[in-house]
């Protein structure tokens, strides 16, 4: 199979998604792998490194998805890269296309079949290809937010780990999945005053076991997410509902209530973000204030440290894109009821119903899709 892996463009994208060592073992099984020019600089990977795996080099990117039959990206695909998709391709990288409608209808018109690594879903509901990314990103929010606690950034100048004397900072987590586990890891560990909320007695439960008195673990109940929002210092956004819009959990009025110059980080922006408040923004420009209280909702936080989230999501998804390329997607799907999961879009259908619930439209099973009727249950 023709195996095109292109540079991200995305503002400060500097991850790529495929290393040598995954080229290697593509071309060691007869696949074609062509890698865009400087692909993996941002990761610390030269074009040379490409080539002694048996990577082809293409500095023109039209070329480069007008010869593919697989294209492997990390993020969803920029206007441009839209263009240059065609039809009867497929595409593997992260979509979150419940948070965008128009590269939702562009890729049904465009005829190729979407793979999205966030809704790669094992039957038991581990999400092997977001987890990677979630972790990471769950470990740089603490950091992100405070970073932007400090006064020349608005913040409201406060130490999270408090000093002698005086008040630790109040930090709250809104969901404890992947995100929030690792976030809560990183607030323990700055010395701040946690509380993390979710809807999952069983989560908390195995928190409260791990950590102590040293958290607050409390079920998601609005009016304890308010009282708690109000008196944060740090508001970190952790909900995921695998493939769907986020829920909205913070409204514009109880922003209005939190105190000046508190931070909110929402990790959940990839899926829409869970404060009404939000908007996405970019490692360019990040945060924004409004109604005194500072955002932060980069869509793509992992890019900033490209190399260690470029190590730890390759080694995730290559043995997907093997499985792709030496068996074609009706097979590879056929054999892996998770990757047939990831399925979003498929010659002109929508695949994914939570995409579809987010956007108002109609959706089939990934199942029909590909074969006109639901697998088997030996399969």
């Amino acid at each position: 199979m023709k195996i095109a892996v292109a540079k991200e463009i995305k503002s400060h994208e500097y991850r790529v998604a495929i290393t040598p060592q995954g080229v290697a073992a593509l071309t060691a099984l007869g696949h074609q792998v062509t890698v865009e020019h400087n692909a993996g600089v941002g990761s610390g990977i030269t074009n040379d490194a490409y080539m002694a795996a048996g990577a082809c080099i293409e500095q023109d990117n039209q070329r480069l998805f007008g010869d593919a039959e697989l294209i492997v990206k990390v993020k969803e695909p920029q206007p441009q890269e839209v263009e240059l998709l065609q039809p009867g391709q497929l595409l593997f990288t992260y979509l979150h296309l419940a948070a965008l409608p128009e590269l939702t209808r562009q890729l049904m018109n465009k005829k190729v079949s979407a793979l999205g690594y966030e809704t790669v879903t094992r039957p038991h509901g581990g999400l092997p290809l977001l987890h990677p990314m979630s972790l990471i990103a769950g470990r740089m929010a603490p950091q992100i937010g405070a970073n932007l606690l400090q006064k020349e950034h608005g913040g409201r100048g406060v130490l999270l780990s408090g000093a002698p004397g005086v008040e630790r900072g109040n930090v709250v987590i809104l969901g404890a999945g992947t995100v929030g586990e690792n976030a809560l890891n990183i607030t323990v560990g700055m010395g701040a005053d946690v509380m993390i909320f979710d809807r999952s007695p069983h989560r908390l439960e195995k928190l409260d076991q791990q950590y102590g008195n040293r958290i607050q673990t409390l079920l998601a109940a609005s009016d304890q997410v308010a009282a708690a929002v109000r008196q944060a210092d740090l508001v970190i956004g952790a909900v995921l509902i695998a493939g769907a819009k986020a829920p909205q959990l913070v409204s514009a009025e109880l922003v209005d209530e939190m105190k000046p110059g508190s931070v909110i980080v929402d990790v959940s922006i990839d899926q829409g973000g869970c404060v009404e408040t939000i908007h996405p923004t970019s490692h360019d420009n990040p945060s924004y204030i409004h109604a005194g209280v500072v955002h932060y909702a980069v869509t793509n936080i992992p890019g900033a440290v490209a190399r260690t989230s470029t190590l730890a999501l390759t080694s995730r998804t290559l043995p997907y894109v093997i499985k792709l390329a030496n068996l074609g997607l009706k097979k590879a799907c056929e054999t892996d009821v998770a990757l047939l999961q990831g399925l979003n879009v498929h010659q002109g259908m929508l695949c994914n119903k939570a995409v579809a619930t987010a956007h108002q439209m109609e959706a089939i099973t990934p199942q029909q899709a590909l074969f006109g009727h639901a697998l088997s249950a030996e399969s």
